[in-house]
């Protein structure tokens, strides 16, 4: 679909709102697996996908910054939405897509284009980046693109990425609106507009940790998940982490937040995903660690880091090695 059809057919779209009511837990925004020559890796995103959701993901996101997608071809993107929608239709599990630019109409024609991957259960749109819209434009962008959308949107607040602030009296408007499902939220801190969207958001309405430094607290003020790209390594742990804050005992999912604090951290010491490739190379289960420029590789000292974190990790505390349904 062309984008000026897309902004023609909006308010005429019957959207599926099965992911409304139930957008919780450990979504994994998968890498994208390169042989050492720089192609997709089609096989091993397979595996990599059906391993997260026997350790405990809830759902998959296809697509977004940390599958690289910046980088891939038209081609390559649709293999990886045929290879996530064959895991999830296999499992039954839910698939999130990043479908979002700068520009609406571009934007309203991807989310058009997943209606051919029936296991995509919403849209993963980012606030216009560059363009720095102001509130009152990202606020527009995203009401057109509810009304247009046949899935929910879920809207992806990353200020230090878009430089585009988005205030709780804005997303507070826009969760009110049918066909946006939720946030992943990922300011950069937490600060006085997160805590009145956890204490404030409408019924309905979903919260999910996106910077992964920042889960445990996020999940102890009320958080509904988290899209977590550590969660690739120790992901039985990070769903562990969501389950005890939502069940119980605090203490517990405290200390397990602390344990997993310094994972993340060593994860994200150089550009998202390249320390995550570097760890799962590491495990066997990727073919290599390659990424696209403008990314370099880990560092050396960096990998080492990451997997003297990891290490730590799986040694310390049984609850580490749990799946969720422990």
């Amino acid at each position: 679909m062309s984008a000026k059809k897309a902004e023609l057919d909006l308010g005429n779209t019957v959207r599926d709102d099965r992911l409304m009511d139930d957008l919780t837990g450990l979504y994994i925004p998968l890498i994208t697996p390169f042989t050492s020559d720089g192609e997709l890796a089609g096989a091993a995103l397979e595996r990599l996908a059906h391993r997260v959701l026997d350790d405990g993901a809830t759902g998959l996101v296809a697509l977004g910054t940390t599958a690289e997608a910046a980088t891939l071809t038209e081609r390559e993107r649709a293999e990886v939405l045929r290879i996530c929608d064959r895991v999830c239709q296999d499992r039954g599990a839910p698939l999130v897509a990043g479908a979002g630019t700068n520009d609406t109409a571009r934007t309203a024609a991807a989310i058009s284009e997943l209606a051919g991957y029936p296991s995509v259960r919403a849209a993963l749109v980012v606030v216009p980046y560059y363009t720095r819209p102001g509130e009152a434009g990202v606020r527009a962008h995203f009401t057109a693109l509810a009304q247009a959308s046949h899935v929910p949107v879920v809207i992806y607040n990353i200020p230090y990425r878009t430089g585009q602030a988005l205030r709780w009296h804005t997303l507070a408007e826009l969760a009110e609106l049918p066909g946006i499902a939720g946030v992943k939220h990922a300011a950069g801190s937490l600060d006085q507009d997160t805590m009145a969207m956890l204490a404030a958001r409408p019924a309905g309405f979903s919260v999910l940790g996106g910077d992964d430094v920042y889960i445990s607290p996020l999940l102890a003020l009320g958080a509904h998940g988290g899209i977590l790209a550590s969660a690739h390594v120790c992901t039985a742990a990070f769903a562990s982490l969501i389950r005890l804050w939502r069940e119980g005992p605090a203490a517990q999912a405290r200390a397990l937040g602390h344990r997993l604090l310094p994972v993340s951290q060593a994860l994200f010491a150089e550009p998202n995903p390249v320390v995550i490739k570097s760890a799962l190379f590491e495990r066997d289960e990727i073919p290599s660690p390659a990424v696209r420029l403008p990314l370099l590789p880990a560092t050396p000292a960096a990998a080492r880091m990451a997997a003297a974190a990891i290490g730590t990790a799986m040694s310390t505390g049984s609850e580490l090695r749990l799946s969720p349904a422990v």
